[in-house]
This record gives structure tokens, C-alpha cells and sequence, in this order.
């Protein structure tokens, strides 16, 4: 069996078959305010797990004598993704855009304890959501992303590389875009992160100091000035997800820590 690549380009060891990961032994995990149950074998559990393996393989930690561990912070219905996924190493594709936060706490979840290949399968499928239905990720979204990663997180900078593709081929910022990006320093700095990720040539980007060709200025139906380009979006054949549909889903998730 093949190994394959980490995130960070090393070569990770390769995935055990599932039989060999049942053992018998099980550990007892409750979850949630309501301590709900999920029984789960242990060495399935910590073969994908370094925090898990940290607390059940580790001698001086009572939990690994008693076999049970609480999660009170975490979100049952996360936590049930994630057992779904612990014994099918698969997540079902998104029917549509309002699937995309249970997955975005899974994902939270998968950074939590320190499982890297859930946490590039969660990436891989919203990303595959958003490209296969032409859309793009909404403010909300991002800013939920923002609210729960650190710089350098691979589902803020796809996010974020979404965004920057979406802005600049639009004819205008969405007023609420505009707003954020007024609001919010690091969001900006990171759009232009990701468009010099891009690699352009220069040729192929208007030069504004070059008096002997269009630069670029003249823009939405003839208006001129940068003052044109906020609350005029009018991109054909693509769109950013709805901000009302996003907003019941996501206004109990957002706690002020995110995007302005």
C-alpha cells in the first residue's frame, strides 16, 4: 500500500486496513451538554487521532485507565460527521449551500483533534461544492471561517482565493463586501495575498502610470472614478451564495470574533 502525501509535503505512513483498527477495546466518548454517547474502538479512534492517542495511550492521564473522555464544548451534530466519517472514511457531498456550515463545524472539529486528512477531505468537498455549482462562498461564510482558523489555514485561504477570483472579475463590490473589506484589514491584506498567488503577467494587468493606453479607469456603464464599483455587481453566468439564505444558518455561529 502506497503512502501518501501530508499537507506539508511529507510523505504520511500508510492508512491501516479498517479491520485491522476494530479491536475490541472501546472507549467511551460524551459529547455535548447533553453528554451523548458515542462508544468507538479505541485504536481506530486513535490511529486517526494524535489528540485522542495523547489522552487514551498516555499512562498518567486517568481517561486512559477509565476509557471514557467528556467533549462538552463540542456540537453533537459534529461530532456524529465525524464518527461517520471515522468508519467510512467518506463525507457525503453537499445538495446545497446551507450543508456547507455542518461541514465547516466538522472541520473545526477535525483541527480540534488533530486530524489532518479529514480535515483536507472537508476542504476538498466544499471546495468541489462551490466550483461544480459556479458560485462562490458568501460573507457569512467567511467570516465564520475567520472566527474559528488562524492565518495560514487551508480552508481560509481557499475561502479567501474564492473570494479574490469572484471580486475581480466582477464589475463592482457588493456593498456588503465593500463594507467588510473597509472594516476588516487582514481580509483585504489576504484577497491581495491570493492574487499574487495568481503569478500574473504583466501584460496582462492594466498599467495605471502608462498615459498611452486604456488603463482600465473607465468602467461600469461609463462611470469613472473608484466610487462606481461598490453596489453595482452585474457578473453573468456566476454568483456569490445568497446572503439572506446563509443568514438563519450562520447569525447563531458568528460571535464577533470574525470579519467586520
Amino acid at each position: 500500500m502506497s503512502s501518501e502525501p501530508s499537507q506539508n509535503g511529507d510523505e504520511k505512513p500508510p492508512q491501516k486496513p479498517l479491520y485491522e483498527l476494530l479491536t475490541h477495546t472501546l472507549v467511551d466518548i460524551y459529547v455535548g451538554e447533553e453528554n451523548s454517547h458515542y462508544p468507538l474502538h479505541e485504536k481506530l479512534l486513535c490511529h486517526h487521532s494524535p489528540f485522542f492517542a495523547s489522552i487514551f495511550y498516555n499512562k498518567s492521564n486517568s481517561s486512559s485507565r477509565t476509557k471514557e473522555f467528556g467533549l462538552p464544548e463540542v456540537e453533537d451534530a459534529a461530532f456524529a460527521l465525524f464518527v461517520g466519517w471515522l468508519y467510512a472514511r467518506a463525507l457525503r457531498s453537499p445538495d446545497e449551500e446551507n450543508d456547507i456550515g455542518p461541514l465547516l463545524d466538522l472541520y473545526f472539529l477535525a483541527t480540534k483533534l488533530q486530524i489532518a486528512a479529514l480535515q483536507t477531505d472537508i476542504v476538498d468537498t466544499v471546495r468541489a461544492y462551490y466550483h461544480n455549482n459556479e458560485t462562490y462562498p458568501g460573507l457569512r461564510r467567511v467570516q465564520y471561517v475567520y472566527a474559528n482558523t488562524d492565518e495560514d489555514n487551508v480552508m481560509r485561504e481557499m475561502m479567501v482565493g474564492s473570494v479574490a477570483r469572484y471580486l475581480t472579475l466582477s464589475d463592482s463590490i457588493p456593498e456588503h463586501w465593500a463594507n467588510a473589506l473597509k472594516k476588516n484589514g487582514q481580509l483585504s491584506v489576504d484577497i491581495i495575498r491570493s492574487i499574487q498567488e495568481w503569478h500574473l503577467e504583466a501584460r496582462n494587468v492594466p498599467d495605471a502610470r502608462d498615459a498611452s493606453v486604456d488603463r482600465g479607469r473607465n468602467g461600469f456603464k461609463g462611470a469613472v472614478g473608484f466610487s462606481h464599483v461598490e453596489g453595482n455587481s452585474e457578473m453573468e453566468d456566476v454568483k456569490e451564495e445568497s446572503e439572506e439564505e446563509e443568514e438563519e444558518e450562520e447569525k447563531s455561529h458568528v460571535n464577533g470574533n470574525g470579519v467586520a
